[in-house]
């Protein structure tokens, strides 16, 4: 029996529907038989939570032994403890005040997995199964190796928060998927789970934080215009209008049956691209015409919006499968707004990394740009208006 964890959901459905009868259902709402061995490999399981970082999680004890009035005492608490156990891998054990800023849902919460446990204890493969529901995103076991082996507090300290947000990412983010890392300044594009580019982005400001959130992308605007926030036409852009109307020209700034655009061009606050991805937060991974900025190592200068190095390449590389490079070049040259839709959506991830796995196998540590590390967590988010 392998257990690859891309497959658990189709386990899930199939053992559920071809193998497991109404009684042994109804069963799990209690709790399964475990073998001695079974006992033991649960233990080892539980006495190994401490290199994972998650020691600090509650797990049923399950020691005590069965007795005459109640002969399958070990294996209730068992099934209790293995529960925990899911929910540990799973989810974490972390309190829900921790991940008020994390927006990413986490769909593992949803997967039925009695089905699964009972499929472990029949197929004996207990220890498979728990390896199986740990995150396999590369990353997560770079982090584990390096905590098992670092000996600095506070080393440990970063990677055992990191190993726990991953636990609050889904299972399968997906085939393809496009993953921002606020605290690298990335986003890259990951393939069956292998990174395969990466380009360099501009973030949220301190006060008005790049929010971490998933959306879909479907496709990529080509020469936008920019809906300007109130609160910006407010500080900066009502008052250039009224004041300064020549400047507000040739900057493309208009109003237009009350709304304050910027024209389409390299100027625009957007710069030439945007990925149609929409959210409750309109945030969006845009081009920008400040490209010196990019040369910065920390680069929290946006309004919560995520400005993209390179953006162009981005672009194209994001619609090679339905636009060559030569066909965007003419629509930027047009100067046309043009939405250019992908074949198939893709998931995108915001996230918030402040340790991960380097190509060379070594650890890179981030800077905490917004101070999340050691349970420093706002207890709101700042305001976004994108992009400024």
């Amino acid at each position: 029996m392998s257990w690859n964890k891309q497959d658990m959901r189709y386990f899930i459905v199939l053992f559920t529907v071809f193998f497991i009868s109404p009684a042994a259902l109804a069963q799990s709402d209690d709790y399964f038989f475990w073998s001695d061995k079974q006992l033991d490999d649960l233990q080892e399981i539980v006495d190994s939570l401490p290199s994972q970082g998650l020691g600090h999680c509650n797990i049923a004890d399950f020691s005590t032994p069965n007795s005459s009035s109640e002969p399958m005492r070990r294996s209730r608490d068992a099934t209790l403890a293995a529960n925990q156990l899911i929910q540990a891998h799973l989810l974490g054990c972390s309190s829900n005040s921790d991940r008020l800023y994390w927006h990413i849902e986490d769909d593992d919460k949803l997967m039925e997995m009695q089905p699964l446990l009972m499929l472990a204890l029949i197929t004996d493969q207990v220890k498979p199964f728990f390896n199986a529901l740990q995150p396999y995103n590369p990353n997560y076991g770079q982090l584990r190796d390096a905590y098992a082996k670092e000996e600095d507090p506070g080393k440990r300290r970063i990677l055992a928060e990191n190993m726990e947000r991953w636990r609050w990412m889904p299972m399968y983010l997906g085939r393809k998927y496009l993953m921002v890392n606020i605290a690298s300044f990335e986003v890259s594009m990951w393939e069956d789970d292998q990174k395969i580019e990466t380009w360099p982005v501009i973030v949220g400001k301190q006060q008005t934080k790049s929010p971490v959130f998933e959306a879909s992308v479907s496709g990529v605007v080509l020469n936008p215009w920019w809906e300007i926030p109130a609160s910006i036409v407010a500080e900066s852009v009502g008052s250039m209008l009224r004041n300064r109307p020549a400047e507000a020209r040739r900057r493309g700034y208009v109003i237009q049956n009350g709304r304050y655009r910027q024209r389409p061009g390299p100027g625009n606050s957007l710069g030439q691209m945007k990925l149609v991805m929409p959210n409750p937060y309109s945030v969006y991974l845009h081009d920008t015409p400040s490209k010196s900025l990019f040369a910065n190592p920390v680069r929290t200068y946006s309004h919560g919006c995520i400005r993209v190095g390179g953006a162009i390449d981005f672009a194209k590389f994001l619609l090679n499968d339905v636009a060559t490079a030569e066909e965007v070049d003419d629509i930027l040259t047009s100067r046309e707004t043009t939405t250019v839709s992908m074949n198939e959506s893709i998931p995108i991830y915001i996230t918030y990394f402040t340790a991960e796995g380097a190509d060379d196998g070594s650890i890179r540590y981030l800077p905490d740009v917004y101070r999340r590390d050691s349970n420093e967590i706002a207890q709101s988010e700042a305001r976004t208006d994108c992009p400024a």
